[in-house]
């Protein structure tokens, strides 16, 4: 996925968790940050950061804040990014999955899903996660506590007990990285439901992402320690 028009700036700080303000072109300025997650550990004064050119008429503000430098690693924080790279990546035909038919948030249970591909009398839901915490090389997720994201792992494994295969796709939105592990800290009970799932059958994935300032694209498998 890429983005049409990157603009560099200088986080400065968050107000609260929609908006930051940043520096451009030597002008303090509010932006949108398209992600609501803490994102402590990356966004923090000075650092360098990617604004995206916002749409829409009735916005209030002119830029999306969709990636931020730590240290010398480019990570994206958008989270709407994950899903478009997997349903890229999907149809092209590079996934696992190989070719499939792809349909987007399909609804199972109590839930909408990100993901039905279905192939060959296959039908297979994946739930995409999107994952920007790292530490020392190595990713987790969530960064804060998500019911949500526990109630779509309970989603998975009744798809599996109606003839569904179930996974859950990690998106890690960087590169170079040393494996993906649930962040058991921030959130014991999505970590334990993940191994629960993992265990019913639910499979999980991980891959890293090629990020520039303005694409994310998937590239590679990500060893997970669950």
């Amino acid at each position: 996925m890429k983005y049409e028009s990157i603009k560099k700036a200088v986080f400065l700080k968050r107000p609260n968790r929609f908006c930051a303000e940043i520096l451009i072109d030597g002008e303090v300025e509010t932006v949108h940050v398209k992600n609501t997650g803490r994102c402590r550990e990356i966004l923090v004064e000075g650092a360098e950061v990617f604004l995206a050119e916002g749409k829409g008429e009735k916005r209030k503000t002119k830029y999306d804040l969709v990636s931020v430098y730590k240290g010398g690693r480019l990570i994206n924080i958008d989270s709407q990014a994950p899903n478009k790279a997997a349903g890229e990546w999907f149809s092209s035909g590079k996934s696992p999955f190989g070719t499939v038919e792809v349909k987007a948030e399909r609804t199972f249970g109590a839930s909408r899903l990100d993901f039905l591909l279905e192939k060959d009398g296959r039908r297979i839901f994946v739930e995409v996660k999107g994952v920007t915490l790292e530490n020392d090389g190595v990713v987790s997720f969530p960064d804060a506590p998500t019911e949500r994201g526990t109630k779509h792992l309970r989603e998975l494994m009744g798809a599996l007990a109606q003839g569904y295969e179930a996974y859950v796709l990690f998106v890690v939105q960087m590169k170079n990285v040393k494996y993906f592990t649930p962040n058991i800290e921030h959130d014991p009970v999505f970590s334990a439901e993940l191994i629960k799932a993992e265990n019913s059958g639910v499979k999980i994935l991980a891959y890293d992402c090629f990020v520039s300032e303005n694409e994310m694209r998937i590239e590679d498998k990500v060893e997970i320690r669950l």
